[in-house]
């Protein structure tokens, strides 16, 4: 693999993962209609590389929040210990625990993880997903503006943005967007809708990562690329920074429904080059 190419993929890593575009639908177009077989097939140790590069462009986004959360979880744990009982809750120690309710629904969707996959190969799946996708950002922007935040919020609105999630393991149905929406319709304020979209991100890019490295730990890796691995990984990670302060600023100025107009010209060219092919 060479700088290029290692840098390529690191920016359309970083890009897909945090637009609300649909990185799988896209790698599953290339493939079966572009005919750029081999598309979606990164090496596994590169892969993880490219996915912590946007992880920690996460962490560069909300520093400020997960420093709060980790030193509130420590804290947590002594109050625990003690049996003292913090009133109010801290918003950190809240935002905690709605991240653990809306990563939960992850968990009920691992068995069915093949079938998802396999809907990869259905074009007119594909395009409708993306169309559906569309449809969702453009409502986002016309639903009434929120005003729950990590104080307000309940455990119900999490697992209402949790499930969001988990339907976004379909291929062409974007995970940010749908998350995003699904806080917008919950009620939460569009900046905290953006923040706990991706913040509820890190614990499904972690699992998945711990997953992947222990495959790349199978199949070797080659030390050799390990240069080229490297400038892809930074690549992604200022990538995604860029996308994540995209995202945040279309969002609060209600344009995120901006991207619904890609989605469904990216979902009827879909339809109708599996038409045609």
């Amino acid at each position: 693999m060479s700088v290029l190419t290692a840098v390529l993929l690191g920016l359309v890593q970083g890009i897909a993962e945090f637009l609300p575009i649909s990185s799988s639908g896209h790698l599953a177009i290339a493939e079966h209609l572009l005919n750029m077989q081999g598309a979606s097939n990164v090496p596994d140790f590169f892969d993880v590389l490219l996915h912590l590069g946007t992880l920690f462009a996460v962490f560069a986004a909300y520093w400020d929040d997960i420093r709060d959360m980790v030193v509130e979880f420590f804290t947590g744990i002594g109050d625990l210990a003690h049996h003292r009982t913090p009133n109010p809750v801290p918003p950190a120690r809240r935002l905690i625990l709605l991240i653990i309710v809306g990563t939960l629904p992850l968990f009920v969707m691992v068995p069915f993880r093949r079938f998802f996959s396999s809907l990869g190969d259905n074009m007119y799946f594909i395009g409708g997903a993306l169309i559906f996708t569309g449809l969702l950002l453009f409502v986002s922007d016309r639903v009434r503006h929120g005003r729950k935040s990590e104080k307000t919020a309940t455990l119900l609105d999490a697992l209402l943005v949790g499930v969001g999630q988990a339907i976004a393991l379909c291929p062409g149905i974007s995970r940010s967007g749908m998350t995003i929406t699904a806080g917008c319709f919950a009620g939460f304020e569009r900046k905290f809708a953006v923040r706990f979209a991706f913040l509820l991100s890190i614990p499904a890019v972690l699992g998945a990562n711990i997953l992947a490295l222990a495959k790349a730990a199978k199949t070797g890796i080659d030390v050799s690329l390990l240069p080229a691995y490297l400038v892809g990984m930074l690549v992604a990670m200022a990538s995604g920074i860029v996308a994540i302060g995209l995202v945040k600023r279309l969002t609060s100025k209600g344009h995120f429904g901006a991207f619904s107009y890609y989605c469904w010209g990216a979902g009827a060219v879909t339809m109708l080059l599996s038409l045609i092919f």
